[in-house]
């Protein structure tokens, strides 16, 4: 099973869509809320730079970007490879 972090927020509906769609694939992940970990923020940019909207997930430490890139690579049938690796 590959090793899955997002970078959250407890009120953030993109959020939740991400998280859903990883959860309906049976796939476990490391959340990181920034809301309650504010130090998180800066670590989550450097990770992914440019970038500082949650969420952010990446799979075995490589960046997938945003809930719209997640459920972009999923129409494309390009997730459950990437998941399955």
């Amino acid at each position: 099973m590959p090793n899955v972090e997002i970078y959250t927020r407890a009120t953030c509906g993109y959020c939740h869509r991400a998280k859903a769609l990883l959860a309906a694939k049976g796939i476990g992940f490391t959340e990181y809320d920034i809301g309650i970990e504010p130090g998180r923020r800066a670590e989550m940019m450097q990770r992914a730079p440019g970038r500082h909207t949650v969420p952010q997930i990446f799979v075995d430490g490589q960046h997938i970007g945003d809930c719209t890139e997640i459920h972009a690579l999923d129409r494309a049938g390009r997730l459950d490879p990437l998941l399955a690796a």
